[in-house]
């Protein structure tokens, strides 16, 4: 391994951990050369399945997609980043889990609806309106119903 500041080849493993979830090591790196620190992680690098989509294509899986579409639903909400990195987690491992090859596009999108309704309802609604194509305030209203739970939905971030 280079170092990414000076390109150097020494490099020394400070610390070495394993993840709370058990399934990486994370590891401090120090450049001999340069002195600068910097962190490495190792993952089991499992295959993700094909995702099908609506017209029959098929495409590779993407997290940084995934990522993308959470944070534009997400977008001026109250929720940090490692909430959304461990959404992101919970959908690949449910997907990796499911041992098919393939999925369809609409697997993937409840996936991602089910993660936003626990991280936050108006994420929720907003990509909601959008992925099931809201056309009227009824449906808006339903949606909102369905996340309520009696519950006023806060629109102040």
């Amino acid at each position: 391994m280079k170092c990414p500041f000076c390109q150097h080849d020494d490099i020394q493993v400070l610390d070495t951990r394993v993840s709370e979830e058990g399934d990486a090591i994370k590891r401090r790196r120090r450049c001999v050369n340069c002195d600068k620190r910097f962190t490495t992680w190792e993952r089991i690098e499992l295959t993700m399945p094909y995702v099908v989509k609506k017209n029959g294509s098929r495409t590779e899986y993407s997290a940084d997609k995934l990522r993308a579409s959470l944070m534009l639903a997400l977008r001026k909400r109250p929720v940090a980043a490692e909430s959304v990195d461990k959404a992101v987690s919970s959908i690949e491992e449910k997907l990796l889990t499911s041992g098919q090859r393939e999925v369809d596009s609409v697997f993937v999108g409840e996936l991602v609806m089910a993660e936003l309704k626990r991280l936050d309802k108006v994420a929720y609604i907003r990509f909601a309106s959008v992925y099931k194509n809201f056309e009227d305030l009824a449906e808006f209203q339903d949606a909102i119903e369905e996340v309520g739970d009696g519950q006023e939905l806060s629109t102040k971030a």
